[in-house]
Formats: structure tokens, sequence, C-alpha cells
């Protein structure tokens, strides 16, 4: 069944957008709908993926849209949904530590089976103690992995060298990102030329 146009509409409007600050760096991710609040409010101005030339809302409403990029479309306006904005204000990096919740374990671990790499959606994931609670084992980061149903029920009460299992990797505890509460498909290729990893290969070949 085909979307709607309204149906379309609203779920362009729900695509993420990278939020930069005044010094260029990734602060967080928000909504396309968000997003244009802001630049209209002037709180931000949105910044051309190719160019990095920046744009207030009249300005951005008078560029080209092309093929290639998603388009927002109503009777009278026709504009390209904007992938980065940079804040007109600073706001600081946040330091913290990525939160240990039940959702950002599934991130941090791409909805896939620790233990076979089966990947499956939520239904059919759970979250395992690689040493059981019953042997003294932590809910934490460094202790709780993805497990798909079968495995998790094939490894029950034991350890890891008890049932004969290997991890696909170590479990470890995720540094905090703008892109934390994102699975890796929802990003932007865009978004790449500001990751820390981009600058740092960037720096070391020049």
């Amino acid at each position: 069944m085909r979307l709607s146009d309204d149906a379309r509409k609203a779920s362009l409007l729900e695509r993420a957008t990278l939020v930069l600050n005044r010094s260029w760096r990734p602060v967080h991710v928000t909504t396309v709908r968000r997003a244009l609040c802001m630049v209209f409010r002037d709180a931000a101005r949105i910044v051309a993926p190719d160019t990095l030339s920046t744009y207030t809302f009249e300005e951005w409403l008078q560029q080209p849209v092309y093929e290639d990029r998603f388009a927002i479309r109503s009777p009278s306006v026709r504009m390209a949904a904007p992938e980065i904005i940079v804040l007109s204000r600073y706001d600081r990096v946040p330091c913290h530590e990525a939160p240990f919740t039940r959702r950002n374990l599934f991130l941090r671990d791409d909805f896939t089976c620790q233990y076979c790499g089966r990947r499956c959606n939520s239904d059919h994931l759970s979250v395992d103690h690689v040493l059981p609670r019953s042997r003294g084992g932590a809910t934490s980061w460094e202790n709780c992995v993805l497990a798909c149903i079968g495995c998790n029920a094939r490894k029950a009460d034991r350890t890891l060298k008890e049932v004969g299992f290997r991890l696909l990797r170590p479990p470890v505890r995720p540094r905090w990102t703008p892109y934390l509460t994102l699975r890796p498909n929802q990003r932007m290729d865009s978004w790449a030329q500001f990751a820390p990893e981009a600058k740092r290969r960037t720096t070391g070949s020049s």
C-alpha cells in the first residue's frame, strides 16, 4: 500500500537532522520539523552539505532542490529537507557518559545477538548477563549483551566456558555521541565529515 502525501510528509519531517554548535562540532540530533522551527526563529542556520554554506530560512527556500535530496512539498513551497544545521549561539559539547538503558544497549549491539550474530527485531532479543547474576554478575555495560531467544535459552544460567559460547565482541561502555539514540541506517552520509574519527583521519593524512 502506498503512503498518502500527508503520511510521506509526516515521515520526512521526522527524519534526523544533525545539530552543530557555533564551533561546528556535533552536539545532538533533532528532527527535520524541529530543525526548521529553529531556523525559522533564527536560532540556527541550515548548512548545505556539499559547500558548507549556511542559509537563513528565507534563503534556503530560494535554493534549488536536487533530485537526490529529500524535498518538502506543499502547494506553494518546495524545499530540501535540512540534513545539518548550525546553532546561532554556542552550545557546549556534552561530555557525560552514555546512560545504561535497554534502548541504548539495543543500539550498542545493533539489534544483533552477540553469540550467534543473528540480527532480529526487539521481540526476538533479550538482555543476557554474560556472568549470570546468580554467580555475582552485575547489570552493567560490561556484563550485559543482547542474545536471541535461542541462544539465551541454551546459555541459561551458565558461564560462557560452561556452554561453549564466544562473544562477537567484548561488551564495553560506549562513549556519548550525538548519534547515540540512532541506528546506523538512520544517519546521513553528509554527517561523516563532522565525525571525530573523520577529522582524525584527515589530520593524519595531511
